[in-house]
């Protein structure tokens, strides 16, 4: 079973040694540098370690970005031993389903490093679609939440 799990002082030290594969490191930041970035943002950012079953296998950051106004997938990595099994959709379907809990969200943003086809496919598959906004090598995405596409529903 893939679940969320808050960070806590009994995991974060097990959270900070994730990582993925080194042709990976240019996508997502570091769970030091994410961790880091919860701090300072303790009001908007949501950080979970994400298990399976008893296993810590990444980590998911969601967030408020107050600028402008958005909720966000903002960190989000499956460590290079766990992935390829599912564990990502699930806990990708698991952090959107906490913002539309918690928040009653009616769009998630993200973005994904322009040479990043593995994200922009998945993201795409939950309906994410690109918005234009392009930030260096950030291609910004939108996923509109409604019934056609509700969370619960995305396989």
């Amino acid at each position: 079973m893939v679940e969320l799990r808050e960070i806590t002082k009994d995991n974060y030290e097990e959270c900070l040694k994730l990582t993925v594969a080194d042709n990976q490191k240019n996508f997502v930041s570091s769970t030091v540098l994410s961790l880091a970035q919860a701090w300072v943002y303790y009001d908007t950012a949501f950080p979970f370690a994400i298990y399976a079953d008893d296993t810590m296998v990444g980590f998911i950051m969601l967030g408020y970005y107050e600028a402008k106004n958005q909720y966000t997938l903002w960190k989000f990595m499956i460590d290079e031993r766990y992935q390829n099994r599912g564990y990502g959709r699930t806990a990708l379907k698991l952090g959107m389903q906490y913002l539309v809990d918690r928040f009653q969200v009616k769009e998630v943003y993200t973005a994904y490093e322009s040479s990043n086809r593995i994200a922009r496919d998945l993201y795409a598959s939950f309906g994410f679609v690109e918005t234009g906004e392009v930030a260096g090598h950030d291609v910004e995405m939108k996923c509109v939440l409604d019934d056609t596409n509700a969370v619960l529903y995305i396989k």
